[in-house]
């Protein structure tokens, strides 16, 4: 039966089927099922055409397929848009309108929807992912689009049974059908390739089928629900699974079923095999009783495997890799999977076939009906495990973990979805779970601290799991979860889970650790740093930073506790797995303290958030002291790596301590680690803190009065370093309040003011430097409202401006100035540089804010600031300031500063006085009664009595014990009574890592360290104050003292000091001041002003204000420090005797003058430099230097009476150039198509942004251009050139050739930079080029080279011609000659025959460069003629390149010249030059006097009727020609020198000519019966005198000679009139006649102006066309002033004028007849051009992009990779596209060659920047759309919106029209025809 169903036609199958199904006899069933067993058997190919037909047909039922999905579609329920999109696809994110961080929309639904004004972004999609328009649980309805804001399924009517039958009875078998080929398909992956090619193959052939399935998808939710039912339904799988309705087939189905369970085999965590471990503890600890740390209970033990995780791929040092047991695991977690429908199988396959793309895009697109979803993410949670175990074998680990992200983010995203998973599915026990299993693969025995007793295990970082972020997709789940408050609450509560936690945390603890190499540089630098930052942001930081959020209210403190309390035991049992004890193991450090930032974080959280009582979470002292040790080393190894004593470790080090501080990562490392310090420092005792940060300095040994010293931990070199390194951390550890008390606002406003005081930002790099929150779900948003607000309030926005040279600048933010002055702080600015340079660009920044402001005029000290008060939990801190240890470094350091001791600095200066001053506002509260208690006891036997600080800096020391060589200059003597004991001394009687020997009461006593410390301890916890005092009395008494491992050279000696702090500070003023008594106390004078007087005005200023101020507090805060300081004043050395000071300070004073003059010198010096720079730059690089500048004119040095003078650049020689020895100019030649771009409107083209709107390029001047030489082409003479050998000439008869100009398209400009150099030093030059091995952005090979003093591009040399000065002598055009008689001499002078060259250097060069103009552009710009290569190309293409290059400088000028004189590009023009090599080789050609144009301008001649020989096509008639050509063809070919009289005898001919053109062109604007009644009027005015110079009689005579013709009846279809439809009026005629003329008349000017070197007038715009006659001679000034001046007053006629122009005009009428379709073309000419633009872009760079992004291509009818737009023409093109690649060459290459002779303008689409083609090389330009904040987004990586900046197009577009791209751009390289 189903044989014969298979032959029948589909759909009457389907059909009857349908009828037959819809009984209830079951025998339709039955029979669908029969003929299904055919169609679906596996014997067939999955996706045959055939079976896809069958099941579309079936499910049809009868119907067409298309007709079937309109009909489902209609009763599509879903509310949801849930578009699919995978890698590379554009959407959108709003964060004003999501919930969750991850919501997107795709651009459909964002565009409908309202987001004006809102903080979103368009993405390129990294992994995929689906629009959540309509799903509230992402975002706010508000939100929603048109289509799913209103969408509801409550108006949709029911599905009807029978539409989808079918589609329930054949889908379950469809499913089935892919299942089975899945199964069969499927080999396990080994390292065979052929496996994994067979795996693909598999997956191409199932493609059609799963695109089926995804096409029933999309037909909306009726269809969805109907997939769900059969994907989920137990019943249905376990029926067609087992066999049963698979008849005949059985022995297949139990094999196909047989191959599903051999793959299943291996889906557990970890399989049968892996369990058999065996325990590694003997080789790890020597002892099975040892826990390790790690293990997921108190039980774990340390097992290994014997598979592949132990094989050459140990990871660094070749440790060997451990694995934990798996025994205390959930079992559910590690089982294999079992299967009950078909969407479990069917992920299953998914995961194994590593997440094909169609799959996914299936499997998504159902997701809009709800309870799929729900099944699917159980599904995919049971599968979680497996999912992970795949990924880390993939080979493909980059796009699996993107195709995994891709579905997790869509189910993970919704909180009451991952709340009820995790109830019901144990998710975060499975995440937590497999975790761990993921890095047990990688751990390795941690080497921290003790390495032979450290049973601690790390992630190896060079293995591929970290290197590669395999764990990536796990982490960033987890975090997404975590985001949700149900699901992290039930993290918090689970106490097991949080363990698991803590010992995954543990495994990253001390990871990548770093050994300082001490000998040699290391061999190999590891790069595994990255790979360990990357692993704590992410596996760590960012969890907690998710947890830390759920933690903000008092109701969730018990949380905290829990997190805490497990933290520290985390931290206990580590330290007990390495072994730690007391003291750090030396030369060693690791970046990665994870569980030290979670116990810092989590106590920040409790004590700012739920007002917890911080000593409630602190553990015991001991504790603390280990807690500290650690973090503290990781602040001096920082010292130490940037002091270059990790030098031999390589760059990698230096890497490390940048990452450690860089914004994306100071949050989570630096900022926890000092906050945990300031903990540890507001609990420990004061004394203990202070000595331990110098000793891990290794600076205690420098810390002594001793002028010489021994330091076995330090060289002398890192000394001052690691000193100024110690102290800043202290002035950071007290000053920093990020986490003691700032709240989120001024912490936010402390990191802007930082970042900008370093440099301006752009608002981009201003929100990526500002440290974030990692978790988007808590706190303040980049972009948001609140982060503008605080902008704005410290930042002044400054508009990207445009230096000359065209350097694109951005939009940046630059500090307010009371930002400089109230709150610059460089402490905040230290502690957020990655580069030290930074620090001092700030304070360069600050100075100079000084400097303008006027408050301070030298070089400034960074300013003090009062910081923000202490939260009352971190009061403790504040002892650090009042302990003894630390008033004796200060002491100590003060008194060598004073002494000029080595290795001191302004830096530690600087921080001496900051800790000094950050004491006395931080005194504590019993400063009164210390004072009075300590008051009168001076002297006594230790350092000081108390520990305030107000009370030691008026303490006097007399003597000091110190230790020090005996070589030292100090003098031994006996101890007086009052002695204290040095400084070292007393921080090594408090830590010393080694043995200290002492004499106390005669004997000896050897403490060791430990034994110190847990007495010092003891002590701590039980002394009162009083013997507190009393230890630290006694101990000084040190005698003696060896050094260990030293040679015992150092001796003790007593120093009389004599000193407190308050006069070493009182000197030290007088030293900076370079005065004796410089200080003096003013309140002396003025008992009152200490109390009124505020020292914080006192801010700004150097060290001598610091001290000032200092004491000024003193003196403030203490009754006792007052006298003190009076008393030291007065005390003040008394004035030294005279003859002492006559040498000593005579010479100071000699050497401050020497000194002063030096500085002098070295001013002035610079001064001249700089003015000398300043000349050169304005005369030879500023392309727009104004005109008062001193031009660099090729003559400027041009003597009276003398030849031109020429500097060569390369040799430094002056003189002429010669014959024999030319100069050059140096040169770019550059084809240039900018003027064929012209278009007759003003108004510039405008993009097009739709289907509707188009570009037609018939407008522009090159189209018009070629269209008129091909039709004159067509119907008159094309050449007819004859070659006379014997004079060597070529002769030419009249040509249509001549009668236009080329080169509009594809023509030679020629530009300088004004130097000039020897053509033969020139060459040699090149040479030395050539044999450079220098990488350079040009090609020598094709000439170019760089001029070789301002650099300017160029290619070549143009020669000097030698000049006499009597050439340019001054002549007036109103002399007494007639017009015939120099009508007649023109005519002579061209009769004679011009001197050949003669071969010389000069003629040689000038042929050499007219062969670079002619290779500079492309040969069919140069044969117009029907001949190619014949000479007449060759003359058309000469003349041709001067007159483009005189309308480029008219265009340069600004298409007038009413400015007159020099412009700034006639300074370097080389038109003069360029003229005499043009003219010599158009010398060359003779005009055959029978066809000399000359004679027909100048005299009647007999007009040849052409009508009846058909042989040979006539002459082009001369109203047709172009007077501008006929110009420079007469000019150039003269074969003498011209003089100026015959060039305006010249122009005046050639002005009749134009004029009749003029009018000729206005009578076809006129109507009938104007030109009837023009005609009428003009004649009767033919009799007046001067009849011949009036436009109205010339207007008739023209009309009627012209009627005869019948020309106006062939063009009168209605002409549209240049003025519209006005009237014409005589001055609408006068009007447009000058309009016709000018621009004949400027390019005459500009020649004239060039040959002959007179200056141009300048004029009003009104003024030009009368300005211009005069100055050409045509006029003279006395008609010049006429208001009623009249354009007809210029003609001056040879002969009667009349006759003259019937003769043109019978030109026009006997040659009509043949071409009477193109008359009106011919005659009708329109000279006038608006000046070349680009493109007008539309305002919002979204427009473009929405229309072009996913634009076809017109060539190859695909969607480009990389879209691009000319922005000259507006053609879509494929940058780099091999699909339109025509011989070699890509799309732009070539487009550039057509459309701008190798010149192309580029918008790429999908970067919005420009690139500029120019001929072989390309460059970036940049961008010419910038967002809100004046900056450009390249490659569109932000997203926001862009806007047209005008300001940067317009500077695009005068870089194309003048040229100057090679110029102004220096970023150029080769693109070898591939873009």
């Amino acid at each position: 039966m189903a044989a014969s169903l298979l032959g029948r036609d589909k759909r009457s199958t389907a059909a009857s089927l349908k009828a037959e199904c819809s009984r209830q006899d079951g025998r339709g069933v039955q029979l669908l099922g029969e003929l299904l067993d055919s169609v679906l058997s596996p014997e067939r190919a999955v996706a045959e055409a055939e079976v896809i037909e069958w099941c579309k047909s079936l499910m049809a039922g009868g119907e067409s397929f298309d007709d079937f999905c309109k009909m489902v579609r209609g009763y599509d329920n879903a509310t949801l848009c849930g578009l699919v999109w995978t890698a590379n696809f554009v959407a959108y994110r709003c964060r004003t309108c999501g919930i969750s961080p991850c919501m997107s929309l795709c651009a459909e639904c964002f565009n409908a929807g309202e987001h004006t004004g809102h903080d979103f972004n368009m993405f390129r999609s990294q992994a995929g992912g689906a629009c959540d328009c309509g799903d509230s649980s992402v975002m706010r309805e508000s939100g929603f689009c048109k289509r799913h804001r209103f969408a509801t399924s409550s108006n949709i009517p029911c599905v009807p049974n029978e539409l989808m039958m079918m589609s329930e009875h054949i889908l379950p078998r469809v499913i089935l059908h892919l299942i089975q080929h899945l199964r069969d398909g499927y080999n396990e992956p080994d390292s065979d390739p052929a496996t994994e090619r067979d795996l693909q193959k598999t997956l191409q052939q199932m493609e059609p089928l799963i695109s089926l399935l995804e096409d029933l998808t999309k037909m909306g939710g009726a269809m969805r629900s109907i997939l769900t039912r059969v994907l989920t339904n137990h019943q249905i799988y376990k029926d067609l699974c087992s066999g049963d309705l698979c008849t005949g087939e059985k022995a297949y189905t139990k094999k196909n079923y047989e191959k599903y369970l051999t793959a299943l085999k291996g889906s557990g965590l970890v399989s049968s095999e892996e369990r058999s471990v065996t325990s590694v503890l003997d080789q790890m600890a020597g002892a099975s009783n040892v826990t390790i740390l790690g293990a997921t209970a108190g039980t774990g033990q340390m097992d290994s495997s014997d598979e592949e995780e132990q094989d050459g791929s140990q990871g660094v040092g070749k440790r060997k890799r451990v694995k934990l047991s798996n025994s205390t695991k959930d079992s559910s977690i590690m089982d294999i999977l079992k299967h009950k429908c078909f969407l479990e199988e069917l992920l299953f396959w998914t995961v194994k076939y590593e997440f094909p793309q169609k799959m996914v895009t299936f499997l998504l697109n159902m997701l809009p009906d709800q309870s799929y979803k729900i099944a699917f993410t159980k599904t995919f949670v049971q599968h979680y495990a497996f999912i992970m175990k795949t990924l880390i074998k993939s080979h493909e680990s980059d796009t699996m973990s993107n195709r995994i992200v891709h579905i997790s983010v869509q189910l993970f995203s919704n909180e009451e979805l991952a709340r009820q998973v995790t109830e019901e599915c144990q998710l975060l026990e499975i995440m937590v779970t497999v975790l761990l299993y993921m890095m047990e693969s990688c751990l390795i025995k941690s080497e921290l601290q003790d390495e032979e007793n450290n049973f601690h295990v790390v992630v190896n970082c060079g293995e591929p799991l970290l290197k590669n972020n395999t764990y990536w997709p796990l982490v960033s789940d987890f975090i997404n979860i975590l985001s949700h408050q149900s699901v992290a609450k039930r993290f918090l509560e689970d106490q097991g889970l949080l363990q698991m936690w803590m010992n995954f945390v543990s495994f990253f603890q001390g990871m990548n650790l770093n050994k300082r190499e001490l000998n040699e540089h290391v061999e190999f630098e590891s790069q595994t740093y990255y790979a360990a930052f990357a692993a704590e942001l992410e596996a760590c930081a960012q969890p907690m930073w998710g947890l830390l959020t759920h933690c903000k209210i008092r109701e969730t403190q018990e949380y905290t506790r829990t997190v805490v309390r497990y933290c520290l035991d985390a931290l206990q049992d580590w330290f007990d797995a390495i072994n730690f004890v007391d003291e750090p193991a030396p030369n060693q450090v690791t970046f990665h303290l994870p569980l030290h930032r979670y116990y810092a974080m989590f106590l920040s959280k409790a004590i700012r958030c739920q007002q917890l009582d911080l000593d409630s979470l602190l553990p015991d002292q001991e504790m603390l002291m280990k807690m500290m040790v650690h973090p503290l080393q990781i602040q001096a190894s920082l010292s130490e790596i940037h002091s270059n004593m990790w030098v031999r470790n390589g760059l990698q080090i230096k890497g490390q301590a940048m990452t450690y501080v860089q914004s994306h990562f100071c949050n989570s490392m630096i900022d926890p680690d000092i906050f945990l310090l300031q903990i540890c420092a507001s609990r420990l005792d004061p004394d203990y803190f202070v000595s331990s940060v110098f000793e891990r300095f290794k600076v205690v040994d420098l810390l002594t009065m001793a002028s010489q010293h021994q330091n076995a931990a330090l060289d002398t070199e890192h000394e001052r370093s690691m000193l100024e390194g110690a102290l800043t951390f202290l002035v950071i550890l007290l000053s920093l309040r990020i986490h003691l008390g700032m709240t989120d606002d001024e912490i936010l406003r402390a990191e802007m003011v930082a970042q900008l005081c370093m440099s301006d930002r752009t608002h981009s790099t201003l929100l990526d430097l500002i440290p974030e929150n990692p978790n988007p779900k808590s706190g303040i948003i980049p972009g948001s409202y609140y982060f503008e607000t605080m902008l704005s309030a410290v930042a002044d926005f400054k508009a990207p401006v445009f230096e000359p040279g065209g350097s694109m600048q951005q939009g940046m933010y630059t500090p307010k100035a009371d930002v400089w002055n109230q709150e610059f702080d460089p402490i905040m600015v230290i502690l957020r540089t990655v580069y030290r340079r930074d620090v001092q660009s700030a304070m360069d920044r600050y100075m100079g804010f000084l400097k303008q402001t006027g408050k301070f005029t030298s070089t400034p000290w960074p300013p003090y600031r009062e910081r923000a008060p202490l939260n009352p939990s971190y009061k403790g801190l504040m002892r650090i300031l009042h302990c003894k240890t630390l008033h004796i470094v200060l002491f100590t350091l003060l008194y060598k500063i004073s002494m000029d001791h080595q290795n001191m600095s302004e830096h530690v200066l600087c921080m001496v006085l900051y800790l000094i001053e950050l004491g006395l506002d931080n005194l504590p509260e019993e400063t009164a009664e210390e004072e009075e208690m300590f008051g009168e006891e001076r002297c006594s036997d230790s350092w000081f009595h108390g520990t305030n600080i107000a009370t030691n800096l008026h303490h006097i020391i007399n003597y000091v014990r110190v230790r020090l060589p005996e070589t030292a200059p100090e003098v031994t003597r006996e101890p007086p009574a009052s002695t204290s004991s040095d400084t070292s001394s007393f921080i090594q009687g408090s830590r010393r890592a080694t043995a200290l020997t002492r004499e106390n009461s005669n004997t000896a006593q050897v403490f060791s360290l430990v034994a110190e410390r847990r007495k010092k301890f003891q002590e701590i916890i039980n002394r009162n104050s009083g013997s507190a005092i009393q230890t630290a009395a006694v101990r000084p008494k040190t005698s003696k003292w060896t050094a260990p491992n030293s040679t015992p050279q150092l001796t003790t000696t007593i120093l009389e000091i004599r000193e407190s702090m308050l006069s070493l500070l009182i000197k030290l003023h007088h030293k900076l001041s370079g005065k004796q008594n410089s200080y003096y106390p003013f309140w002396l004078e003025d008992s009152e002003s200490t109390s009124t007087l505020d020292p914080m005005q006192q801010i700004h200023g150097d060290g001598i204000i610091a001290i000032e101020r200092i004491l000024l507090k003193t003196a403030a805060r203490s009754r006792q420090n007052k006298c003190s300081i009076e008393e030291i004043c007065r005390k003040v050395a008394p004035p030294v005797p005279p003859k002492k000071s006559n040498s000593a300070d005579k010479k100071a004073l000699d050497k401050e003058e020497r000194r002063q003059k030096a500085r002098e010198r070295q001013q002035k010096l610079l001064a001249e430099f700089a003015s000398r720079q300043k000349s050169f730059m304005e005369t030879a690089m500023d392309l727009e230097s104004p005109d008062s500048d001193v031009a660099m004119d090729v003559g400027s040095t041009e003597q009276p009476d003398s030849e031109t003078v020429y500097d060569c650049v390369i040799c430094g020689q002056s003189g002429p150039s010669t014959e024999e020895r030319p100069t050059g100019l140096v040169v770019l030649l550059q084809a240039s198509s900018v003027l064929g771009h012209r278009r007759r409107s003003t108004e510039p083209k405008k993009l097009p942004t739709s289907d509707e709107e188009q570009i037609y390029p018939e407008d522009t001047c090159g189209t018009a251009h070629d269209v008129r030489i091909t039709d004159l082409q067509q119907y008159f003479k094309d050449a007819g050139f004859g070659l006379k050998w014997a004079l060597m000439k070529i002769k030419f008869q009249s040509s249509c050739l001549q009668s236009v100009s080329i080169g509009w398209e594809g023509g030679v400009y020629v530009q300088t930079c004004g130097h000039t150099l020897h053509i033969d030093c020139h060459k040699s030059y090149m040479e030395s080029l050539r044999n450079d091995q220098v990488l350079q952005s040009f090609s020598v090979d094709k000439g170019e080279f760089t001029c070789p003093l301002c650099r300017q591009f160029a290619n070549s040399v143009l020669p000097c011609h030698p000049e006499k000065s009597e050439e340019k002598s001054i002549w007036s055009p109103y002399n007494s000659k007639s017009l015939l008689t120099l009508i007649k001499e023109v005519e002579e002078q061209q009769e004679q025959l011009g001197m050949f060259p003669s071969i010389t250097n000069l003629s040689k060069e000038m042929e050499s460069v007219m062969k670079d103009i002619r290779s500079a552009t492309q040969k069919k710009y140069i044969d117009y003629g029907k001949t190619p290569g014949s000479p007449d190309n060759d003359f058309l293409f000469m003349y041709s390149v001067a007159r483009l290059n005189l309308e480029l400088e008219l265009v340069h000028r600004g298409g007038n010249l009413c400015l007159g004189g020099a412009s700034a590009t006639t300074k370097r023009s080389c038109l003069n030059q360029l003229l005499h090599v043009l003219a010599m080789h158009m010398r060359l050609f003779r005009i055959d006097s029978a066809y000399n144009p000359w004679t027909r301008l100048t005299r009647l001649t007999q007009v040849m009727d052409y009508g009846i020989c058909d042989d040979e096509k006539p002459e082009v008639p001369l109203l047709y020609r172009d007077v501008s050509s006929l110009l420079l063809i007469l000019v150039l070919t003269m074969p003498q020198e011209l003089h100026k009289e015959h060039f305006t005898c010249i122009v005046k001919v050639l002005y009749n000519l134009l004029y009749t053109q003029a009018v000729s062109t206005l009578s076809f604007q006129f109507s009938e019966e104007e030109r009837a009644a023009w005609k009428n009027s003009g004649k009767l005015k033919q009799t007046m005198c001067n009849s011949d110079k009036s436009w109205e009689v010339l207007l008739s005579h023209i009309i009627c000679e012209l009627s005869k013709g019948r020309l106006y009846n062939a063009s009168n279809t209605g002409q549209v009139s240049m003025l519209g439809t006005n009237v014409w009026s005589p001055q609408s005629i006068e009007y447009s006649i000058q309009q016709f003329c000018l621009p004949f008349l400027r390019t005459t000017s500009l020649l004239q102006h060039h040959l002959f070197g007179n200056d141009l007038p300048s004029c009003q715009r009104t003024e030009e066309f009368g300005m211009l006659a005069s100055y050409l001679g045509l006029l003279l000034p006395c008609l010049q002033s006429n208001d009623e001046f009249c354009s007809s007053a210029c003609l001056d006629w040879p002969i009667a004028a009349l006759d003259l122009i019937s003769q043109w005009c019978l030109e026009v009428t006997t040659s009509a007849e043949s071409h009477s379709e193109q008359v009106t073309n011919l005659l009708v000419q329109d000279p006038q051009w608006s000046l070349p633009c680009l493109l007008q872009l539309p305002e919002n760079y979204n427009t473009i992009f929405q229309y072009y992004h996913r634009k076809a291509c017109v060539h190859c009818s695909k969607v480009p990779k990389d879209p691009a737009l000319c922005l000259v023409c507006g053609t879509f093109v494929c940058l780099k596209g091999q699909c339109c690649k025509q011989q070699s060459y890509c799309e732009c290459v070539l487009h550039s060659q057509n459309c701008g002779a190798g010149t192309g303008i580029f918008l790429l689409i999908n970067a919005s920047v420009i690139i500029i083609i120019r001929g072989h090389r390309f460059c970036l330009w940049g961008s010419v759309y910038l967002d809100t904040h004046g900056e450009e987004d390249r490659d569109l990586r932000r997203g926001k919106p862009l806007y047209l900046c005008s300001e940067r197009y317009k500077v695009l577009e005068q870089q194309w029209v003048t040229h100057t791209f090679d110029h102004i751009n220096k970023r150029w390289g080769p693109h070898y025809n591939g873009l």
